[in-house]
C-alpha cells in the first residue's frame, strides 16, 4: 500500500511539474488595425496565473517598427521606439522607460527561448489601444495613427548649423510642413540647401513672416518687401529648392488700437489681406494664415459673414492657434476648432489645428509646456480622431520647433 501511495504521489508531482507547460496558458488571437496577425513561432497566450495576455517581444517590433536588442545572458531586452528607450528584464515587474521605472501589470517572462511581454502594459507604454471584447474573441489592437504635423521655426539662423538635427527631429515626429521665418540677411544658398533637404524627406517649407502692425494700412511696405523677396528667391531657385507658399502670422488684435477701436483695425486688416491676395496672384504659391480659434465670432464689417469664412474664401487655408492643453470638454481643443472646421468643409478649404508648447504665463491651460510629451501626444490623438471625419481637417501644428524640441529633450535627458 505504501509503495502504491508513493507511486501516486510521484505521478501527482510529475503532473504538477508538467501541467503548467500545457495548461498554464490559453492561446489568443490578435487583430491589429483590422488585420489578423500570424505568429510563426511563439503565439500570444493568456497566463492562467496572472490572467494577463502575453505577447512575444518580436510582435512589438513588427507592429510598431521598434528596434530591439536582446541580451541573452542578462535576460534583458532593450527597445528603441521614437524618443523612448525601454528596458525589460525577465522576471522583473517593472520596465525602465528613459531611465524611469514603470510598473508592469505582470513581469516579462521567457517561454521557449522567447521573451513574452504583458500586452496591457505594452499598450500603455507604446500608446496603442487594446480592446478585449470577450474571452473567446480576438484582442483588437489599434495603433496610434500618425498625425501630420506642421511647426514654426522663428529663428531661421539655426537652419545653417542645425539642418540635419532639425530635419531628423521633423521626420521622427511626423512633421510634413515647416513654416520658416524669412531673415533676408541669410544667404539664399542657406535656404536652398534647407528646402532641398526638407523636400527629400517629403517635408514642405513655407515662407513665414508677420507682425501685429502688418494689420494696419500704414505697414504695407514691409509686406510687399517680404513677398517680393520670396518671389525673387523662387524665381532663381530650382524646383526642389522653392518655397511652397506664403505663411502669414499677422495678429493685429494684439495692438493697443484693437482695444479702443477694433472695427477700424479690422477694416485695415481686411484691406491688407486683399493687398496680399493681389500681390500673390499668378505666383502659384498658396497662402496660409495663422488665426486665433475665436476669429469666427467676428463679422466682416457691414455684413453677417464671419471673418474666418471670409479668409477661407480668399486664401488656401488657416492654421487655428487653438492654444489649449486638453482635447475634450468645454473650451478644449476639439470644442474650439469645430466651427472653423465646418466652415472650411463647406468652402472646400483646409484647416490645421495648432497647439502651444512654449512657456505661457497667461494660463496653465494654454500650453503643454508643463506637461509630458506622452500626455500631449495622447491629447493630440484624441483631437485627431474627432477631427478626422471633417474633409477640411489637414492635421495638427506644434508651436514652435524650439520649445517642442526642448520639451522632448527634457524627456530624453
Amino acid at each position: 500500500m505504501k509503495k502504491w501511495l508513493c507511486c501516486m504521489l510521484l505521478i501527482a508531482l510529475s503532473a504538477a511539474i508538467f501541467l503548467p507547460a500545457v495548461l498554464a496558458a490559453t492561446e489568443v488571437k490578435l487583430i491589429v488595425d483590422g488585420e489578423k496577425v500570424a505568429f510563426p513561432d511563439e503565439s500570444p497566450y493568456v497566463d492562467r496565473t496572472s490572467h494577463r495576455t502575453m505577447v512575444p517581444a518580436r510582435f512589438v517590433s513588427e507592429m510598431l517598427g521598434a528596434d530591439m536588442t536582446w541580451e541573452r545572458k542578462l535576460k534583458q531586452l532593450t527597445v528603441l521606439y521614437q524618443d523612448k528607450t525601454i528596458l525589460f528584464i525577465a522576471g522583473e515587474n517593472a520596465a525602465q522607460v528613459n531611465g524611469k521605472s514603470v510598473l508592469l501589470d505582470t513581469p516579462a517572462v521567457i517561454k521557449n527561448n522567447r521573451m513574452m511581454l504583458p500586452l496591457r502594459s505594452m499598450g500603455e507604454i507604446f500608446q496603442v489601444q487594446v480592446e478585449w471584447i470577450g474571452k473567446r474573441d480576438p484582442v483588437i489592437i489599434t495603433t496610434s495613427p500618425k498625425i501630420p504635423k506642421g511647426t514654426w521655426i522663428w529663428d531661421s539662423s539655426i537652419i545653417e548649423q542645425e539642418q540635419e538635427e532639425i530635419l531628423s527631429f521633423a521626420s521622427k515626429h511626423d512633421v510634413n510642413a515647416i513654416y520658416l521665418h524669412i531673415n533676408r540677411d541669410l544667404a539664399p544658398k542657406v535656404y536652398q540647401d534647407f528646402v532641398r533637404s526638407a523636400k527629400e524627406k517629403q517635408i514642405s517649407v513655407e515662407a513665414l513672416a508677420g507682425r501685429p502692425e502688418w494689420g494696419l494700412k500704414a505697414n504695407q511696405e514691409p509686406i510687399q518687401k517680404f513677398m517680393d523677396w520670396v518671389l525673387q528667391y523662387n524665381a532663381s531657385a530650382t524646383s526642389n529648392e522653392r518655397f511652397d507658399g506664403f505663411h502669414f502670422d499677422i495678429e493685429p488684435y494684439l495692438l493697443a488700437e484693437w482695444k479702443t477701436n477694433p472695427t477700424t483695425v479690422l477694416e485695415q486688416w481686411i484691406h491688407n489681406l486683399r493687398f496680399i491676395e493681389a500681390e500673390a496672384k499668378g505666383s502659384g504659391l498658396k497662402i496660409t494664415l495663422d488665426v486665433p480659434y475665436w476669429l469666427n465670432n467676428f463679422k466682416v464689417p457691414g455684413t453677417s459673414y464671419s471673418l474666418s469664412a471670409w479668409m477661407l474664401e480668399k486664401f488656401d487655408g488657416l492654421v487655428i492657434m487653438n492654444y489649449r492643453n486638453h482635447a475634450l470638454g468645454k473650451n478644449g481643443i476639439i470644442d474650439n476648432a469645430k466651427a472653423m472646421l465646418r466652415e472650411a468643409t463647406l468652402l472646400n478649404k483646409q484647416v490645421i489645428v495648432a497647439v502651444e508648447t512654449a512657456k505661457n504665463t497667461e494660463s496653465d491651460r494654454t500650453s503643454f509646456y508643463s506637461k509630458s510629451v506622452d500626455f500631449m501626444e495622447q491629447e493630440l490623438q484624441t483631437a485627431h480622431q474627432h477631427f478626422s471625419p471633417y474633409a477640411s481637417y489637414a492635421g495638427m501644428a506644434i508651436h514652435d520647433y524650439k520649445s517642442w524640441s526642448m520639451m522632448v529633450g527634457r524627456l530624453t535627458h
